[in-house]
């Protein structure tokens, strides 16, 4: 799990993002990506819907699997704000390494590392 201070706090900052950001998207997800002068490092969010899967308990094992994966993953620390949007529900399933693949060539596609 990444720390707080790596965290969204609110609903204006993801509305930021959605806003005036960069999107790259691959099989299973997207990244959705905002260069953040402001900061000194990354904030992540991951968003799950209902669409997704119905059970809570799903969808945050989902976002948790996520975030252990970009937490592991070697990258420059920059400061960026970013949001990764979960549209196929066998990322509940999916190998660790075939997960940790999807996110770091998403991070490539965006040019962030």
């Amino acid at each position: 799990m990444i720390g707080r201070a790596y965290r969204f706090h609110g609903y204006g900052s993801l509305r930021y993002v959605y806003k005036s950001g960069q999107t790259v998207r691959g099989p299973h997800m997207s990244l959705r990506y905002s260069v953040n002068k402001k900061r000194q490092n990354y904030r992540l969010a991951v968003v799950v819907s209902k669409k997704v899967n119905k059970s809570a308990v799903a969808r945050n094992r989902i976002r948790r699997r996520i975030y252990e994966a970009f937490r592991t993953m070697e990258w420059a620390d920059k400061p960026c704000d970013l949001v990764i949007t979960v549209f196929q529900a066998t990322v509940e399933e999916m190998p660790v390494v075939e997960l940790q693949k999807e996110v770091s060539s998403l991070v490539q596609q965006a040019k962030l590392d």
